[in-house]
């Protein structure tokens, strides 16, 4: 098989019908102010027992077709001495990394950022495909506010995306490309749209100024929301309405797949947007999810960080997946939630 064929073989079984990606790259930092929060030590061990309780989940692969983790966690295995990389392949799940170094201050704009790492990454990308990741992601920090975002944050990011996502096809990995625009703020839903598809817009330019295959790409974007301060939230039907216009204006139909953020949203609230849009009939590409806390943090505060509630938290992951795969579908009801907590 052809480096290209590859590529746009792998990015498709990303992002197959009824399922989606889970998001397992929390540095250590975030992951330690989750855990924090909830009286949970934060270590390397208890970090690595978490991690195994959500891929060691039973029949995981059925609702998720790939995890991307931090460079902690690729290097770990389960206490019993199986490597994450092929607990995760046995499980029919891709092996995922992500590349970045972190959002940085954007020189000269103290409340804006430029995410870093491309120094090097090209050995790193190296190094990783050799220990079976098969694609990457790079995540750009957008924030709304007045007089932001700026033209030259937008420009910056949409850059070192592309450049990224090049050396990722460079070495046969399939690149996640996140611009997200944060939800924080007390912004209406219309400026996270203009917002949105400004970033979007120049994120496509980058890609094929770059020469990245988009057919072995995937974007993870945020949804179109009311900032979380908002006085006025947006109600479900607006979101995907909102959402599903910004994407048609910008993203080309060759993209196989869009895996969304939930951006800080409610479980239950980003699994309706998701199903909203697969509802709206027929779309250029599969919609699906590449969630970070919409599909963990109900099994974390069940875990605690007690081996004894290991089987209720891979119950609880187990139907956050279960729930995103129908919605992916476009088959989500909130009557299943019920049916889940009887």
């Amino acid at each position: 098989m052809t480096a290209r064929k590859q590529l746009e073989s792998t990015a498709r079984a990303m992002v197959v019908r009824g399922k989606g990606i889970l998001a397992a790259d929390e540095s250590t930092g975030t992951c330690t102010r989750r855990f924090e929060a909830l009286g949970i030590e934060s270590t390397e061990e208890s970090r690595r027992a978490y991690r195994e309780m959500l891929f060691t989940t039973p029949g995981i692969g059925d609702f998720i077709t790939g995890v991307i983790m931090y460079d902690e966690t690729i290097r770990q295995s389960t206490a019993d001495g199986r490597p994450f990389v092929d607990v995760l392949n046995a499980a029919g799940i891709i092996p995922g990394i992500k590349v970045d170094m972190g959002a940085k201050p954007l020189p000269g704009a103290s409340q804006e950022t430029v995410t870093e790492g491309l120094d090097g990454l090209r050995e790193r990308l190296q190094e990783y495909a050799g220990m079976g990741a098969r694609f990457a992601k790079w995540r750009a920090v957008i924030r709304i506010a007045p007089g932001i975002p700026s033209r030259r944050c937008i420009e910056a990011n949409g850059h070192a995306l592309a450049r990224y996502a090049a050396l990722t096809q460079e070495a046969g990995l399939v690149p996640i490309v996140e611009p997200e625009v944060l939800r924080d703020g007390d912004h209406e839903i219309e400026r996270c749209r203009e917002a949105t598809e400004d970033v979007l817009h120049t994120v496509f330019h980058q890609l094929r100024t770059q020469g990245c295959l988009l057919e072995g790409t995937i974007l993870k974007p945020n949804m179109v929301t009311s900032g979380s301060d908002c006085r006025v939230q947006a109600g479900v039907e607006e979101v995907s309405a909102l959402t599903l216009q910004t994407l048609r204006r910008c993203v080309p139909p060759a993209l196989p797949g869009i895996a969304f953020l939930s951006g800080g949203q409610a479980s239950e609230d980003a699994t309706a947007h998701l199903n909203a849009m697969n509802s709206a009939g027929p779309l250029p590409w599969h919609l699906t999810y590449s969630f970070s806390r919409a599909l963990q943090y109900p099994a974390l505060e069940i875990w605690g960080g007690n081996l004894a509630n290991v089987p209720a938290a891979q119950a609880a992951f187990a139907h956050r997946a279960r729930m995103n795969g129908a919605a992916q579908l476009g088959r989500y009801a909130p009557d299943m939630e019920k049916e889940f907590a009887a």
